[in-house]
């Protein structure tokens, strides 16, 4: 439907310049096919066949076909919405965790083409299509059965505080866009820092501030950044191509691929073995080394990303320690606490953040496990000027409010456009603040003390079962065990033994069997690492819908594909006919 032309008017504006002396006046007029105004002079026939009147007259404007703000049709329509996701939450056990298709499933059952024109009702028929189309395709993240991962954690009020935030529609870039985000911005910051233990120095209260990203890539790219230009204003810019950037073989890809967006080299990231006899943490003593040899070389130690419970194993590194290692040297210290800084609202938990009151800057994702639905990630520096120095922006006079240039110059004022990489920005402060006010710190305790009790008693049961072993201790709610890496193989005449290639190999492959096993049931979905050369299988357990019989259950399928697995492998193939596996663990 083309946009149409009502009766309400404005009057005529006049066109742009002064006509030559008796060059007869010219109006603007709007085209009704729908191409827009025109400058036309007086008494010109149009595109309809009418004439252009003398000006000033009143026109005719274009409106919308119906409005698409329609306070009654949003109730309406809301309501199907809120309906179909609340059917979805009743019944999201009856799913398969993961879905069993092939990719291009989905393409070969949608139009290739939008449609040029809505169907009578049409977000009622595209819910069906999303029931019977899309929510086969999924992973469901909200499953009580969905172990892989660190959870996303989802709540009522997080999944109605992105509704609000959505409906409000701000675009909070610069305070005076929006006043009041901003200052909720600053207020639940300071209220989540205080909540996780951080320091004062981290806070606005303190001399510092925090700001909510989307992700923790992002609060690593722009401490990277602020790093780096901090760095090349000491020793000139030509030294950009010696700045050098530390992290353990833990790490989540995703720093490296900040260093490389920030201009960093990739030779001049340094990546620190760990070993399972230090529980997959950062050494000092390396980093010190690796350090020391850089700046020998002539080379600039620029930043060191520590992790507070990493993908793998959620190891935690001693933040302190590190800090001590290369104090005195200039270097950034962040705190990727993206998993388990949440942990810190628990005060006998605090200890994962030991040390933090020495760092540089700190995040954490309240999306992934304090109720905060996806995105949502909350940064704090301790030098907010080096964040905004390198990303502040102050040349568009569109993005100026004179009557806050003062407070902002006295610092009372923050535009977070110049704390992050994008100029847009979502209001995710009113669904934090939601969630903080309507479940409080001591209901976000209760969910993390939960899922650690869970994961405690999924680490109990695993070490009841002599064919398994949990190979580095349970951190927070993350249990990663396996089979017996002990399996016992004859190689001929020759008893193999522990720690032999061909064992290794042997476990590992019977591991990840065992994985793809459990993870085509459907009724449960792991995830695995191979941490020092070992694969391993993770339990992360987070979701808001899990209870401890989901957790028991998991145990059970893990058993059950274990005992079908271990009695296959020792069955003599065409190909195990030379190398018999007549043990694949110790109990066996």
């Amino acid at each position: 439907m083309g946009v149409a032309v009502t009766a309400e008017v404005v009057h005529a504006r006049s066109c742009k310049g002064t006509p030559p002396v008796g060059a007869a006046a010219s109006v603007m007029v709007w085209d009704g096919a729908g191409q827009g105004y025109s400058c036309q002079p007086v008494g010109t026939t149009t595109a309809n066949g009418g004439t252009t009147p003398a000006a000033p007259v009143a026109i005719a404007m274009p409106s919308l076909p119906h409005p698409l703000l329609d306070a009654d049709e949003f109730r309406r329509q809301g309501r199907l919405v809120v309906d179909f996701i609340a059917d979805y939450y009743a019944r999201i056990d009856e799913y398969p965790v993961r879905p069993a298709v092939a990719p291009g499933f989905l393409a070969r059952q949608l139009p290739e083409t939008a449609p040029a024109r809505p169907e009578p009702d049409a977000l009622a028929a595209a819910l069906r299509d999303v029931r019977d189309l899309i929510l086969p395709g999924v992973t469901h993240w909200q499953s009580p059965r969905h172990f892989a991962h660190f959870a996303a954690t989802a709540s009522n009020v997080g999944a109605l505080g992105e509704a609000l935030a959505a409906g409000l529609n701000i675009n909070p870039f610069t305070w005076a866009a929006s006043p009041a985000a901003t200052e909720l911005e600053v207020v639940v910051t300071d209220w989540l820092g205080k909540a996780l233990h951080l320091p004062e120095s981290l806070l606005f209260s303190g001399g510092g501030g925090g700001t909510l990203l989307g992700t923790s890539c992002e609060a690593m790219l722009c401490t990277i950044v602020a790093a780096r230009d901090r760095k090349l204003a000491e020793v000139g810019e030509e030294r950009m191509g010696d700045l050098v950037v530390y992290c353990s073989d833990q790490t989540h890809f995703s720093f490296q691929k900040a260093a490389r967006i920030a201009g960093i080299r990739r030779g001049n990231c340094r990546e620190i073995p760990t070993s399972m006899e230090a529980g997959f943490t950062l050494s000092p003593k390396a980093l010190a080394a690796a350090v020391r040899a850089d700046e020998a070389a002539g080379r600039v130690p620029l930043f060191l990303c520590a992790t507070v419970g990493t993908t793998p194993t959620a190891a935690v590194d001693p933040v302190r320690e590190l800090c001590a290692a290369v104090a005195g040297r200039g270097v950034w210290v962040h705190v990727d606490a993206a998993y388990a800084g949440a942990a810190s609202v628990c005060p006998e938990l605090r200890h994962a953040v030991a040390g933090v009151e020495r760092v540089d800057s700190f995040s954490t994702n309240p999306h992934k496990w304090l109720l905060a639905n996806m995105d949502c990630c909350a940064l704090w520096v301790r030098r907010p000027a080096a964040l905004t120095a390198a990303l502040g922006t102050d040349h568009d006079v569109i993005l100026k409010d004179p009557s806050a240039q003062a407070a902002q110059e006295g610092g009372a004022v923050v535009d977070y456009k110049d704390w992050q990489v994008a100029l847009s920005r979502r209001f995710r402060a009113l669904k934090l603040w939601l969630v903080l006010r309507c479940h409080g710190v001591e209901g976000l305790r209760g969910l993390v003390r939960a899922h650690v009790r869970m994961a405690a008693a999924f680490e109990a049961m695993v070490r009841t079962d002599a064919r398994f072993e949990v190979p580095v201790p349970r951190q927070f709610a993350l249990v990663c065990f396996r089979l017996r890496a002990a399996a016992v193989l004859v190689v001929g005449e020759k008893r193999a033994r522990d720690g032999d290639d061909e064992v290794v190999t042997a476990g590992n492959e019977l591991n990840r069997r065992l994985l793809e096993a459990v993870n085509a049931t459907g009724r449960v979905y792991m995830s695995s690492a191979v941490v020092g050369g070992t694969y391993i299988l993770r339990c992360a357990i987070g979701n808001s819908l899990t209870e401890e019989r989901h957790v028991r259950e998991a145990w059970s399928v893990v058993q059950e594909q274990a005992t079908a697995i271990l009695a296959a492998a020792r069955r003599p193939t065409a190909r195990t006919n030379r190398r018999t596996v007549r043990r694949a663990h110790a109990a066996l």
